[in-house]
């Protein structure tokens, strides 16, 4: 019996309230400590607004220089107000939050168990095989390919289709640089992605939540776009394993279920692939995915959100804020149909 995301009551999605009431219980138990200089009070310290992570992670790889987000790419400029999507000045989500309540359904199905289990995931030795449709199939160790381009940090917002988001200071590279350097031949159409399939690594791909491994898929010039990018690290470090490491799909204008974790297949292909939540259940996750507040969930509305840290609810927006960038690889397209 495959066990599909819990659909939120009327008020708030269920996963979410626990996990509010899980930081106050741990608030009213000291672990929440400090004075407000350090941790902030009343709803400060309840949301997280204005503390500081207190988890640490793996440094990157020695020899990789992480960038400023000033340093990221800008968009045209006309005014001292243009808008560039590859940051914003949103409060990020803290690091503390980013790397303890996830969906990575190999490591468990509750939103703190793949924190708790990611021990199990060795994210070295690794390789990425490239295949399919270009001039240039190869299988490449994870720390070469982190060379072949600059890292960048991007400052995404990210939707769930549960209806709560986050803000994440990805560090990666464009999808679209690794695509070109392999070489697309003209049968090209989509891009398929894996997920490691390895049950001594991943302990709950012994279940039959999802056929496993893990799929995702984009057609060839979503997967070209700008902002589409390889994330190989958040907040300056190297992804924790919850996290998706050691390379993981950031698409920030579609439902995070298409940001497949732990790639270690990377394909061109010429027909739409198959992915794992569509296979599951076709009613509820298209292939497209894309942020639409006009197009409910079959058991829950979208058209609001909830932020991580936040007690209010705030209108979800068109392709998650990223509409003026995106709409037009969907000119012409039935965006309820193409869900």
């Amino acid at each position: 019996m495959r066990r599909l995301p819990t659909p939120p009551p009327s008020s708030d999605i269920t996963p979410e309230a626990r996990y509010l009431r899980r930081r106050e219980i741990l608030k009213s138990a000291g672990l929440f400590v400090g004075t407000a200089a350090a941790m902030g009070t009343g709803l400060v310290a309840l949301t997280g607004r204005g503390r500081r992570a207190t988890i640490t992670a793996e440094p990157l790889p020695a020899g990789l220089v992480v960038p400023s987000a000033s340093a990221a790419p800008a968009a045209p400029s006309s005014s001292a107000a243009a808008r560039n999507p590859f940051t914003t000045d949103e409060p990020r989500t803290p690091y503390e939050d980013v790397t303890t309540y996830n969906n990575y359904y190999e490591l468990g199905l509750d939103k703190e168990d793949p924190a708790r289990n990611a021990k199990t995931l060795k994210p070295r030795p690794w390789t990425v095989v490239f295949e399919g449709e270009i001039k240039k199939p190869q299988r490449v160790d994870i720390d070469t390919l982190l060379k072949w381009f600059p890292l960048e940090e991007r400052v995404y917002r990210m939707r769930c289709v549960e209806t709560w988001s986050m803000v994440i200071p990805w560090l990666g590279f464009p999808l679209g640089k690794l695509l070109e350097r392999l070489e697309p031949t003209s049968r090209a159409k989509y891009v398929a992605f894996n997920t490691l399939m390895d049950p001594e690594q991943l302990p709950f791909q012994l279940t039959d939540v999802l056929e496993w491994p893990y799929r995702e898929g984009l057609r060839l010039d979503e997967a070209m776009h700008p902002l589409t990018m390889l994330a190989a690290g958040l907040y300056g470090k190297s992804l924790p394993g919850q996290n998706g490491a050691p390379l993981r799909l950031v698409v920030p204008w579609k439902y995070g279920f298409k940001g497949i974790k732990s790639i270690v297949r990377i394909a061109l292909v010429e027909k739409e692939p198959q992915t794992s939540w569509n296979m599951a259940a076709p009613r509820e996750y298209g292939f497209y995915a894309n942020v639409n507040p006009q197009v409910a969930h079959p058991r829950w509305s979208q058209a609001m959100e909830r932020r991580i840290g936040d007690l209010e609810k705030r209108p979800t927006l068109p392709f998650n804020g990223y509409a003026e960038e995106v709409a037009s690889l969907y000119a012409g397209m039935d965006l309820r149909m193409s869900y």
